[in-house]
């Protein structure tokens, strides 16, 4: 099992608790074997939260295709009217983790980080619709390959209050490529500008691997400019 380097202060001092609790029960010989077990039960659990899988691969081979920033489950997919992330009205896809999932995130496709902007706020249960309101979050502004803006929102839960987050603007990444995480349960959501929205392929409820799952099929740039040049050209005639 590779246990992430975000997770080290937690993971280390586990490991050290452990050896010395070992050391200490033993007394110079083999420790009693219920603690042995026990205490690498208790190590597993906290390590394993850590657990960072490798060869993950995203389902497809098109950049326009996002991949999950998170292992979880599709809490809610919504569209509002403006967001800051895209400067227009976005598509979001919000995943709840859960303790027992991979909380490593993501990113969904190719892209340089604009900005961060961290908000201090409560830590609901990430299980609440209301969490992703009112909790705190770290909103994460990207630029994608063909120049457009889109999104990745880390929200902390009642037991996850720590977002992990090294990143600085102009910092580049590949699709998949890890960035972050979040510690002990948590919601993290994807935000695409809608008017490059071509196909949301989950629905509420579904179960989704970071990096590898995809979420949502973006409309090529040129292909945008297209359509509305073709719309235009309709319109114009149509006054004519």
């Amino acid at each position: 099992m590779i246990l992430s380097r975000y997770g080290l202060r937690e993971w280390g001092l586990a490991t050290a608790i452990a050896i010395a609790i070992v050391l200490i029960a033993g007394r110079g010989s083999i420790p009693p074997i219920w603690v042995i077990a026990t205490v690498g039960f208790v190590w597993f659990v906290i390590a394993a939260f850590f657990r960072d899988p490798l060869l993950r691969k995203p389902a497809t081979e098109s950049s326009l295709d996002l991949v999950s920033p998170a292992d979880g489950v599709v809490s809610a997919v919504f569209t509002i009217d403006h967001h800051p992330a895209t400067d227009s009205p976005a598509t979001i896809v919000r995943i709840f983790l859960s303790v027992l999932d991979v909380h490593i995130n993501r990113m969904p496709c190719e892209a340089t980080v604009i900005s961060t902007l961290h908000t201090p706020g409560r830590y609901l249960d990430a299980r609440s619709p209301e969490s992703a309101q009112v909790n705190e979050s770290n909103l994460i502004l990207l630029r994608n390959s063909e120049g457009e803006r889109l999104g990745v929102r880390q929200v902390s839960g009642a037991i996850a209050r720590r977002i992990v987050c090294p990143l600085s603007a102009g910092d580049s990444f590949a699709r998949g490529e890890r960035f972050g995480m979040i510690k002990f349960g948590s919601t993290t959501e994807l935000i695409v500008p809608t008017r490059l929205t071509d196909v949301v392929r989950v629905a509420k409820g579904d179960r989704v691997t970071g990096g590898v799952t995809i979420l949502v099929s973006m409309k090529s740039k040129d292909i945008t400019l297209t359509a509305n040049r073709a719309s235009s050209s309709a319109t114009a005639a149509g006054h004519a």
